[in-house]
């Protein structure tokens, strides 16, 4: 491989300014922060986040930087590494179609760490976020081609916690395509279609690329030397071709449900001909669900944990039959074994659809039939998951998305002031909007 540093990215990162960013993807950093932080919330109640704090106490120990959700407090690499753990606890994040990732979880937590001890403003701190997520979504592109091999959201987060912290901490453009080498060449390689196969808290190897970028940044402050990576090189480097010009964010998905977006459109489908024919949970004899090929290697298991109810199609569409949604509530251990669920689970099957299958991954489609126990057969049109690239989503649909998937939270007090100050006029503090939602009389439990 031939490869030439022009620092174009290097640039990029280091010289975004938030006032020339279109008002458009201006809008759309402010929905993204929304999203992320009802991840960090409910992910707060989790028993990932609860590992995640373990271990930053147990490796990196006490400093002066609080977690969404915790009373604790860290230095930088025990902040950024438990709300890597709680960012992508619960599926719920956002997401990017052709890098089949989640590029804002792979990186918020240790750019929000960095930002609220840098006492950032909330702009500054979108900014870096803003340019994180380009750099994240490119290098997975990049990285994607490279290895032919599917790696998730872990493996391109550690470059983009690259970006988005050097950027905070003022590196200059050589000191950005150092540590931006040394992320890349040693982001974990996570085989992102096992953790669909079989689910744990391993997922999308969210915390372990947090942790890998956090250790590049100090490494290449302590004189850590890389040489070189994917974007220099000739076979990669036209994925900065539109750099500045096309921006990727506005390519990103976000989720309505606690899950794998691969059973977010049967979800649709299944409830949507429930309400359109008036079908409830008791008249179902069987559901058959007919959609693309890695949707059907999710798992169908009887979950025994939160992250084998969220890698799973069987149980959230069963859960979804049965309660209408699928949230927090479906997703928390406790709820697992509602018998109502796993016997809805025994009435369903997925078949491929090669004409569906066919679409994947530009979309992600599945059809569902519903046959009742009085003998009608009922049939969804085609069905893609909510809250794609091409509907345009607001910041209103992710406030109201904010509103439901932390209802069981937070009070609406909270959800309405970190609302107004997210999204607000006023550029107020990363630290005052943290230690905002961590005020305890705001937390249900």
């Amino acid at each position: 491989m031939h490869f030439e540093t022009t620092y174009k990215l290097e640039n990029f990162i280091l010289d975004t300014q938030w006032k020339d960013v279109p008002e458009e993807v201006k809008q759309r950093m402010k929905g993204c922060f929304v999203d992320l932080m009802g991840a960090l919330v409910i992910g707060s109640r989790s028993r990932q986040f609860e590992a995640g704090v373990k271990l930053a106490e147990t490796i990196f120990g006490e400093g002066d930087i609080p977690v969404v959700g915790s009373a604790k407090k860290f230095n930088f690499l025990g902040a950024s590494t438990a709300m890597g753990h709680s960012s992508n606890a619960y599926d719920i994040d956002d997401g990017h179609n052709m890098t089949r990732a989640h590029p804002g979880t792979s990186f918020v937590g240790a750019v929000l760490a960095a930002a609220y001890e840098n006492n950032l403003s909330r702009d500054e701190f979108l900014t870096a976020m803003l340019v994180a997520y380009e750099t994240t979504i490119r290098i997975g592109a990049a990285i994607m081609d490279y290895y032919q091999y599917a790696h998730s959201s872990g493996t391109f987060g550690a470059v983009g916690v690259a970006a988005g912290v050097g950027r905070i901490l003022g590196f200059t453009k050589e000191e950005m395509n150092n540590v931006l080498s040394v992320a890349e060449f040693n982001a974990p390689l996570v085989p992102g279609i096992r953790s669909v196969e079989y689910p744990s808290m391993n997922k999308d190897g969210v915390p372990f690329g947090v942790m890998t970028g956090i250790l590049a940044v100090k490494a290449s402050q302590c004189g850590f030397v890389g040489n070189k990576n994917l974007l220099e090189s000739d076979e990669h480097k036209h994925y900065l071709d539109d750099l500045n010009t096309k921006w990727q964010v506005m390519d990103l998905y976000f989720k309505p449900y606690t899950c794998c977006r691969w059973a977010h459109p049967a979800i649709d489908a299944c409830v949507g001909l429930m309400k359109e024919n008036g079908i409830t949970a008791d008249d179902i004899e069987s559901a058959a669900i007919r959609t693309f090929h890695r949707a059907t290697l999710l798992s169908k298991i009887v979950p025994q944990s939160a992250d084998e109810a969220q890698y799973n199609i069987a149980y959230p569409v069963a859960a979804a039959l049965v309660h209408g949604d699928f949230g927090l509530a479906q997703v928390r251990e406790e709820n697992l074994g509602d018998p109502k669920v796993l016997e809805m689970m025994k009435r369903l099957s997925f078949v491929v659809d090669e004409k569906l299958d066919a679409q994947f991954p530009a979309r992600r489609i599945c059809r569902a039939e519903i046959v009742t126990k009085d003998g009608r057969t009922f049939l969804s049109d085609e069905c893609e998951p909510r809250g794609e690239a091409y509907e345009n989503i607001s910041v209103d649909w992710l406030a109201d998305k904010f509103r439901r998937i932390t209802g069981p939270v937070l009070t609406a007090q909270a959800q309405e002031k970190l609302l107004d100050m997210i999204t607000g006029e006023e550029n107020v503090s990363v630290r005052a909007i943290v230690d905002e939602v961590n005020k305890p009389e705001y937390w249900l439990y």
